[in-house]
């Protein structure tokens, strides 16, 4: 589909109220045109609708009018600097972002990444940045092996109590 067309829907979701899906189709654009900061610019405008302050300030990150606390939101929820490159979702070169300011920030974040790393990374290679596994950390939003046995443990719980309660119910059936 067009990307005229789908910012067309992506109007007519916010005009009906529809925010969840306009903000699914506006992921799903920044991912395939991860360079149109009018794209990133009005992801942002979705998230604010939802109060999202650090979502927000992810898609404006780029912009040289960003809003210093979304800013700070953030910077925050995505401490490291390898965090906000993955979350940035950027693809190619610097070069590519079309102003100066997105430029030199997208080289600040990964002129840092690969500070905190000690090795180069490229935006392009995922892996040299997302080393999350090999130390144990875990990105914001991303659950780790404690909260899914957690998870597990509940899930199991809940489950045999509501097959104990079947269980009696039925044999009290027959008493």
């Amino acid at each position: 589909m067009p990307l005229s067309d789908t910012l067309d829907r992506v109007d007519a979701d916010l005009a009906a109220g529809r925010v969840p899906m306009a903000r699914q189709r506006l992921r799903g654009l920044v991912s395939s045109f991860p360079y149109d900061l009018t794209l990133r610019r009005r992801l942002a405008e979705v998230y604010r609708l939802y109060g999202d302050a650090a979502e927000a300030g992810r898609w404006m990150y780029l912009e040289e009018d960003r809003d210093a606390d979304e800013t700070a939101a953030f910077e925050e929820r995505y401490g490291s600097p390898r965090w906000r490159m993955k979350a940035l979702a950027w693809r190619g070169a610097e070069a590519l972002a079309g102003t100066a300011v997105a430029e030199e920030r997208l080289v600040a974040v990964r002129t840092a990444c690969a500070a905190e790393l000690g090795h180069p990374v490229d935006w392009d290679d995922p892996a040299s940045y997302d080393e999350d596994a090999d130390e144990g950390h875990e990105a914001p939003g991303e659950g780790g092996r404690f909260t899914g046995v957690i998870v597990a443990i509940g899930a199991f719980l809940g489950v045999s109590v509501t097959v104990g309660i079947w269980i009696r119910g039925v044999i009290a059936l027959f008493e």
